[in-house]
């Protein structure tokens, strides 16, 4: 899937810190969501 500048990103679920899932469509024209993504965080690489 390519997706260009201004496209809406798909949704996804990832596992919330506090237990469950959490997806993007649970925030989808409530709130602004903002990913960083770290290479090797956390991984002790």
């Amino acid at each position: 899937m390519a997706l260009k500048i201004g496209d809406p990103a798909p949704d996804f679920s990832l596992p919330a810190t506090a237990g469950g899932k959490i997806s993007l469509s649970d925030y989808r024209g409530k709130r602004n969501v903002l990913l960083a993504f770290y290479a090797l965080s956390w991984t002790g690489v």
